[in-house]
């Protein structure tokens, strides 16, 4: 390089002037930072010139391969950019370098001289990204040549104190380099391995090799910005495994592409694993933000909703703008947009698997199910998908087979309005109570969940494809089609209202609100129902909130007049009331271990002692 004229020095504008004082004396976290930018320019000036290389057919090619070099001098305290794109000419370093033509760009200083936080992240959102190497850098000096023919190179020198000096120089190639002149405390960025990590963590995706002391350090492609058709399965499983830092092969992934309502390229994993499902603490988010290929975001918490957050991979749209800070990114309504259609694309994408492949859905659902309830139960703006991949047990699902809410609604009976189900801890203890009696007789079948969260979702869903959604434990229901009449006799009238009236006074306002003949109950002698529509998993978790386990709300207790304990019950309250009291007690307890709201029965231990002396002696 041989310089053609003397330097000339120039001052900044006054905006770069307030600009480069508030980096050089203000910003001092995150200043490895600087390398991404001046990475992300380079890479811009080469793809540039491709584009140009397609499109304008005098460019004059020095056969330089388009690729990024980076060159340390740990002596000379310097880190050197160097790529082989489209260069400037002296107006264009004049008009990049020494100005701020961007609108708005006094807003975004004082903005800077406003925040508490000043985040150099802003920077380059606006195009700016050049000025953050002087949070490392005592000197910078770029050295420059435009592509186009017949254009002299130029060499740009600053302290960043304000004014800056252009020369033009001779036998520069094309593209240009950037040498970094590292302060004291910046001289890490001269060791090899610090800047392979950055490059790895913030470039590692860009599209032209980096090559680093000889070595290509971005080896891993970015899959989501191909085609489909031209990536292979082995790609997909070794990108999973980098970017989850994973051993195994990812369950699904998915791959998306989309041009409107926004410009996105994405690719999502689902791991083989749920590590938060076997208590190893709240799975952190795991997909990254990029734009056209660079990191905006390390496991970003924004981009997608937190039932997700089991979600592995790469969301890249370059609708973003490029290293937007978190704090910004929370409330953009273009980030709440990205997450509606991402969202949204991922359930589709779950809802196909789950009609296509059964049993690998059956496979994710054992494992993230706890997922897509907690989106069920609290995300409304995508409840609807996430409520069509829940699957629960039923009456008419062999034990283990599990079907969906359009499954049983397939299955409905000619006329049925209601969607049944009923919560219990197992499918053992759902069968062996008293609840599903009457729908066996009619042949209704019934959905058996077995957690509050699904009860608080069919609450708050209402109804599903114009069908509601009842509770088999609740007091008002009333099942569609003929009642049959059950086997045995039953007590007269007159008799069973004394029996109801009786059992309402010795057990007491505090348990029973009303005791009445059941119209549902076949084989068991009675159960209890919580009024007002409070059904029974809602009761058992009022309880456990309350800390009192054994604090059940008054209930309703029906009782099957054509049960032969229940006539034992009459005759015996005629012949030994006290006796006869004990007794009813006891069916009123029963009664709620049924329900499973009896979670200490330890208390009842002399009452069945009481009744099995008299009975024995």
């Amino acid at each position: 390089m041989v310089s053609t004229n003397k330097p000339e020095t120039r001052e900044f504008q006054a905006e770069v002037k307030q600009l480069l004082d508030i980096v050089i004396n203000s910003l001092y976290t995150d200043r490895e930072v600087f390398l991404r930018e001046l990475i992300s320019n380079s890479a811009d000036a080469l793809e540039k010139l491709r584009y140009l290389k397609v499109t304008e057919k005098d460019i004059h090619d020095e056969d330089l391969p388009l690729q990024i070099n980076i060159e340390l001098d740990e002596s000379a305290g310097t880190l050197s950019v160097i790529d082989t794109g489209i260069g400037m000419t002296r107006d264009e370093l004049l008009e990049n370098l020494g100005t701020i033509a961007h609108s708005g760009s006094r807003a975004f200083i004082q903005h800077l001289i406003d925040s508490d936080k000043k985040d150099v992240n802003l920077i380059g959102q606006f195009g700016l990204g050049f000025y953050a190497s002087f949070m490392a850098a005592d000197k910078v000096t770029v050295y420059t040549r435009s592509y186009r023919p017949y254009e002299n190179g130029c060499i740009w020198t600053s302290d960043g104190s304000g004014t800056f000096t252009i020369e033009e120089a001779s036998d520069l190639p094309r593209g240009t380099k950037i040498v970094v002149h590292l302060k004291d405390d910046a001289k890490e960025f001269t060791n090899t391995d610090t800047v392979k990590r950055i490059i790895k963590q913030y470039s590692g995706f860009v599209p032209f090799p980096i090559i680093l002391e000889g070595e290509k350090v971005n080896t891993v492609q970015a899959l989501w910005a191909k085609n489909k058709n031209e990536v292979e399965e082995e790609d997909y499983v070794e990108f999973y495994k980098y970017i989850a830092n994973d051993f195994d092969e990812p369950l699904f992934r998915f791959h998306l592409t989309l041009d409107a309502p926004l410009a996105v390229n994405a690719l999502l994993f689902v791991p083989k694993n749920n590590f938060e499902q076997h208590g190893f603490g709240r799975m952190e988010p795991g997909v990254n933000v990029y734009c056209r290929k660079v990191l905006i975001q390390e496991k970003f918490e924004g981009i997608l909703p937190e039932w997700l957050r089991f979600l592995r991979g790469v969301v890249d749209s370059e609708e973003l703008p490029l290293n937007v800070s978190r704090e910004n990114m929370q409330d953009s309504a273009l980030l709440s947009k990205l997450r509606r259609v991402i969202s949204g694309r991922v359930l589709s994408f779950l809802n196909e698997k789950a009609r296509k492949e059964p049993e690998s859905y059956r496979d994710f659902w054992d494992k993230f199910a706890m997922f897509i309830k907690e989106g069920a139960a609290s995300d409304f703006s995508h409840r609807d998908k996430l409520v069509k991949l829940l699957r629960f047990e039923s009456s008419k699902s062999e034990p283990g087979a599990l079907v969906s809410l359009d499954d049983y609604i397939e299955r409905m009976q000619e006329g049925q309005e209601v969607i049944y189900y009923i919560n219990g801890p197992t499918r053992e203890t759902i069968e062996s109570g008293p609840y599903l009696e009457a729908f066996r007789e009619q042949g209704l079948e019934v959905i058996y969940t077995s957690e509050a969260v699904d009860d608080y979702i069919f609450g708050q869903l209402g109804e599903y494809e114009g069908k509601k959604l009842m509770s088999a434990d609740q007091d008002d229901l009333e099942l569609p089609g003929e009642k049959k009449t059950p086997a045995g006799e039953a007590l007269a009238e007159d008799e069973l209202k004394a029996l109801t009236v009786w059992l309402k006074e010795k057990l007491g306002d505090d348990k029973v609100s009303e005791v009445r003949k059941s119209e549902r109950l076949v084989d068991s002698p009675a159960m209890v129902l919580s009024p007002g529509g409070v059904t029974g998993s809602m009761q058992r978790m009022m309880q456990l909130m309350q800390k009192d386990v054994n604090n059940v709300s008054p209930k309703v207790l029906e009782i099957n007049p054509r049960h032969s304990i229940i006539h034992g019950l009459n005759a015996l309250r005629q012949k030994d009331e006290e006796f006869a009291r004990v007794v009813g007690e006891q069916l009123f307890d029963n009664a709620l271990i049924a329900a499973g709201l009896m979670l200490e029965p330890r208390q009842m231990v002399n009452r069945i002692n009481g009744i099995l002396e008299r009975t024995l002696t």
